[in-house]
């Protein structure tokens, strides 16, 4: 698959750390930005390489030369003037390569773009797959983060169960772009990375509505607003969940911090081509307050201080991943659609305090019968329902997970016992007194 970088910035909020380099041109630990994503592209059998340069692109030019010190094959296009976001690619559509954009690379096929500035290391080739399956036009690389209330969020289809004592399922298809401008309540954390597999079938048909209502600027066109935001209602842009490591180098701040993370070796560790460690949380009692079956929004209430620990997590190499039984679904005081919500004001919650958790997992069955209202397809003696592991097992299908570097932390013994069967390297009980953060600083 061909790659498109853009590269062509000029980095003003991060002049402090150095002016004189396009910002893909920053080293961090004796290395350029932009060579740490080379090497990972190589490393996933991605050779083929178009750098778009602008700004101080001679620089980028001189360094990287045709690609081969590096064992990959880089040629460039230059913009004469700016194109925005996404114009020159459109310059590049089918070969239409105008005077004032010097290159050879004819988009003809599915492609990866990447932003120059970003810090990634990324198993590619799952992406791939998952892009290929979905016979997408736009293929999405999305993750939680830190600060989701001033971040693009995506929204993603879910489809009802649609078999007996079935679960929801998510199509990953993107139905709604929220901005950080629009009105939200509760969300689920799933950030547009920045990185993303595009077919020219979608900049085809960008093209049949974005130049007759622009022929004052016909070439500047923006990906966000003008391509992938209007391409939704096709339905064939989805979004892929990824917890490996992707940080944009905007600013100082955001550099010394991926500094620190190259450095200890956090950045590698998170490809999923590696075993993940993971910290496992159960949900009522160890991350909210227990509240008896909670079956409202309002009725969700997190610990004092349980942001702060979940961050330590996410700092720390660990996946946060939450597996939870909720029989208030079998028992009918709950439908999937309010645990929905339950569940997006916790991640609302803990992004407000800048923590994330990286995956849930919940257990809707219980074996109990009697209750009015019940639902009789989900009184069953399930595998998923803890102390059995089939919560974990789904998470180290997603994950990649390593149990045996691997945690459980609970306040019943259910929790305890679950990890155990899963095969947890150590399980925790949070005893009367005890707070989740006095376990964690035992782990981490």
């Amino acid at each position: 698959m061909k790659v498109i970088i853009m590269a062509g910035g000029m980095g003003t909020r991060i002049q402090s750390v150095r002016a004189d380099v396009p910002k893909p041109m920053i080293e961090i630990c004796g290395k350029p930005i932009l060579q740490y994503q080379i090497e990972n592209l190589k490393a996933c059998g991605l050779t083929d390489i178009t750098i778009g340069v602008g700004h101080l692109g001679h620089v980028i030019k001189e360094y990287f030369g045709d690609g081969s010190k590096f064992g990959v094959n880089i040629s460039y296009f230059t913009e004469d003037h700016p194109l925005g976001t996404a114009g020159a690619l459109f310059k590049m559509l089918d070969g239409r390569a105008c005077a004032d954009v010097q290159t050879k690379t004819v988009i003809d096929d599915d492609f990866l773009l990447l932003c120059g500035d970003v810090i990634f290391d990324i198993d590619f080739n799952r992406f791939i797959a998952f892009h290929k399956e979905h016979k997408a036009w736009a293929s999405l690389m999305a993750h939680p983060n830190g600060h989701p209330y001033d971040s693009s969020l995506l929204v993603t289809e879910v489809l009802p169960p649609e078999t007996v004592g079935g679960l929801p399922v998510s199509t990953h298809r993107v139905t709604k772009w929220m901005s950080k401008e629009d009105e939200r309540t509760y969300y689920k954390n799933l950030v547009n990375a920045g990185l993303q597999i595009l077919s020219p079938e979608l900049l085809r048909e960008t093209l049949k509505t974005f130049v007759p209502r622009h022929p004052e600027t016909p070439d500047k066109i923006d990906l966000d607003r003008d391509v992938l935001k209007p391409g939704i209602m096709t339905g064939k842009i989805f979004a892929y969940e990824t917890p490996e490591y992707i940080k944009d180098m905007g600013t100082p701040d955001r550099y010394y911090e991926t500094e620190a993370d190259i450095k200890s070796g956090k950045v590698h560790a998170r490809n999923l081509s590696q075993k993940q460690k993971a910290i496992f949380l159960d949900r009522d009692g160890t991350i909210n307050k227990a509240n008896g079956f909670i079956t409202k929004p309002e009725q969700f209430v997190l610990i004092p201080g349980v942001a702060e620990v979940i961050k330590k997590i996410n700092k720390s190499g660990y996946l946060a991943i939450v597996v939870t039984n909720q029989p208030v679904i079998a028992r009918g005081d709950c439908t999937f659609e309010e645990l929905a919500e339950i569940h997006a004001k916790m991640e609302t919650e803990l992004g407000k305090d800048g923590a994330f958790i990286d995956g849930l997992y919940f257990c809707p069955h219980h074996t109990d019968k009697g209750f009015l209202g019940e639902r009789p397809e989900y009184k069953c003696d399930c595998d998923c329902r803890k102390p059995k592991k089939g919560l974990f097992e789904m998470a180290a299908k997603d994950f990649n997970i390593d149990f045996a570097q691997s945690y459980m932390i609970g306040d019943s013994l259910k929790d305890v016992e679950a990890g155990k069967n899963a095969g947890c390297k150590e399980c925790f009980l949070i005893k009367d007194g005890e707070s989740i953060l006095d376990v964690v600083n035992k782990i981490i």
